[in-house]
């Protein structure tokens, strides 16, 4: 019996020996590829970008319109003159056919006939090198004023009418501002009475004074070297022709006091005038007076011849 127990032991023993070598040794590594895996690229992953903003065009803000210059008078000034209307001419300046190409001129140019100036400004601006600037006043400006304003003048006064709307030089937009007021034209000089202009500018506008119409200048209707035209929506009129000023009334003439209480001829009944002639009762008396006078140099002639007699005798 105890030798089977014994056996058993050993057997046991022999077991746990071998159970515990077993665990004891390490784990063998495991053996490794021949070759080794070629990594696969992945693609990096996309980030998110913020997108990029869409450069919206600015809201335009509402400014306020820029004040524009005023005239004199305080009115708002008006737009620039516009570009030439005629172009230059080829040949011949010729101020009556610019006008009728421009259209809206007949009646100036009817006056410009008719006072003979179109024939004058074409021989000057042809002939010689004479220059001109000419306000030319539109239809519209004509049929503004009062009827028969036009009609009313004498033929000396619408030529100076027309003489009144020209320069007798070339003056540009630009210089406008050189001149010095008064202005003369070619109805005459800068002296009182003799139709000058009085010019104002601001900025690009040209304003025009007469002292009985202020007009502002319009348009560009031809330009050369010699020959400026431009549009006005007013006739200029000039004050000496259409206020003319009153004369003063010449003083009477002293009255010189008459001898002897005797009457002025002008007061006298007889109805003598100013000048001192009488009436036929006067020239009756200055008549009378003057045979009284008579009468007496023949008395004394007489006497005298009588007393020459007398002592003659005696002395014979």
């Amino acid at each position: 019996m105890a030798k089977q127990v014994l056996f058993a032991l050993s057997i046991l023993l022999v077991f746990l020996f071998d159970s515990i070598t077993t665990l004891a040794q390490p784990a063998a590594a495991p053996a490794l590829p021949a070759t080794p895996p070629i990594p696969v690229a992945k693609p990096p992953i996309p980030v998110a970008k913020p997108p990029t903003p869409v450069a919206t065009p600015p809201t335009p803000v509402a400014t306020p319109p820029t004040p524009s210059a005023k005239s004199p008078s305080g009115l708002p000034a008006k737009a620039p003159a516009q570009p030439v209307q005629v172009p230059v001419q080829k040949g011949p300046t010729d101020v009556v056919k610019i006008l009728e190409k421009a259209k809206g001129y007949s009646v100036f140019i009817r006056l410009l006939k008719s006072t003979g100036l179109a024939g004058q400004l074409h021989g000057q601006l042809n002939n010689s090198n004479v220059g001109f600037t000419i306000f030319a006043p539109t239809d519209g400006a004509f049929s503004s004023l009062k009827a028969g304003t036009i009609n009313s003048l004498s033929d000396l006064q619408k030529t100076q009418l027309i003489q009144y709307h020209i320069l007798n030089t070339v003056v540009t937009l630009s210089n406008f501002q050189t001149l010095s007021n008064p202005v003369p034209t070619e109805a005459g000089d800068t002296s009182e009475g003799a139709f000058p202009l009085n010019v104002t500018t601001a900025g690009n506008q040209v304003n025009i004074s007469t002292g009985l119409v202020n007009a502002t200048l319009g348009g560009t209707i031809y330009s050369d070297n010699q020959l400026v035209m431009y549009r006005v929506d007013s006739v200029l009129l000039p004050l000496d022709i259409f206020v003319p000023k009153t004369k003063k009334a010449a003083a009477p003439a002293a009255t010189l006091a008459k001898p002897n209480g005797t009457a002025d001829a002008a007061d006298s009944p007889s109805g003598a005038d100013a000048a001192g002639v009488g009436t036929d009762d006067g020239a009756a008396k200055v008549d009378h007076s003057g045979a009284v006078s008579l009468s007496w140099r023949e008395t004394l002639l007489s006497i005298g011849i009588s007393l020459v007699a007398f002592i003659v005798t005696k002395a014979t």
